[in-house]
């Protein structure tokens, strides 16, 4: 049977209509594989899955890194009950999980638990469209230059004022990485490849290639770019790292907000 899904904008955002025995079947894992790289973000209303049914999907759509618990990942700002809580505040900003390793992740799904009231929504920019919208002229600009990312670009966002250790603990837990901006993928599609940890641009001064880097993201944020995902209980929602930068409301660190994660390994570098 074939999938009925309904965009949610022209550029981004697709829900997909299944019911909960079909998604854990595995039997659509390829086309919803398919489906998340055409449309950057795909979800599932009422899908109310346990944490080992979220597994169970995210094993048929790639290998899950092992992290948290069997490769399920508290997504929260408490410090009780997530050990990345700290990292977690440069979620508020714009960004592409893993851009300062060789092979970002896939994918990710996430499952929300405990949601704010209001519910803190997130974001989703899809890169490819952001690119293919250029003139030609700027894609070629853009083509031949490369960007140095970094974790403490980021956290410098949530940590303006940093003592010397925590730098430290930032450029050893993630050394910088120079990648092209624009990625060309494997497919032949290509994307930007930004974000906060896009720190500057190699070929400019510092000056000038951050200017570009913010007026970058800045295109590539415009709402024909971006699906806005409100949440609800029993929501799943699988996005392409690859392919997006993603964010999310700021909400209160004592809000008790959680969302379980899983994380597809990534599949192609950067290149």
């Amino acid at each position: 049977m074939a999938l009925n899904v309904v965009d949610m904008t022209p550029a981004i955002g697709a829900e997909l209509i299944i019911d909960k025995a079909d998604l854990l079947s595995g039997a659509h894992a390829e086309e919803i594989r398919t489906l998340v790289r055409q449309r950057g973000v795909v979800f599932v209303r009422g899908a109310h899955l346990e944490e080992a049914e979220q597994l169970k999907v995210s094993h048929s759509l790639g290998k899950v890194q092992e992290a948290g618990k069997e490769g399920l990942q508290n997504i929260s700002l408490d410090k009780e009950i997530s050990i990345s809580a700290d990292y977690l505040r440069g979620s508020f900003f714009w960004h592409i999980d893993g851009a300062s390793d060789d092979m970002p992740n896939f994918a990710a799904t996430l499952n929300p638990k405990k949601l704010t009231d209001p519910p803190a929504s997130t974001y989703f920019a899809n890169t490819y469209a952001a690119y293919d919208a250029l003139p030609d002229a700027e894609k070629k600009q853009y083509d031949t230059l490369k960007v140095v990312h970094s974790l403490e670009a980021s956290q410098r966002m949530v940590t303006p004022e940093p003592s010397y250790e925590t730098i430290r603990i930032w450029q050893t837990h993630r050394p910088k990485k120079v990648h092209p901006l624009v990625w060309t993928h494997v497919d032949g599609r290509k994307s930007f490849l930004l974000g906060a940890t896009a720190d500057y641009v190699q070929e400019m001064s510092i000056e000038e290639g951050r200017a570009l880097l913010t007026k970058l993201r800045d295109w590539a944020t415009q709402p024909q770019f971006v699906y806005k995902h409100e949440w609800e209980y029993g929501d799943f929602l699988i996005w392409d790292n690859t392919g997006t930068m993603h964010r999310v409301d700021p909400y209160p660190v004592d809000s008790g907000r959680l969302l379980i994660r899983t994380t597809i390994d990534g599949e192609e570098q950067v290149a």
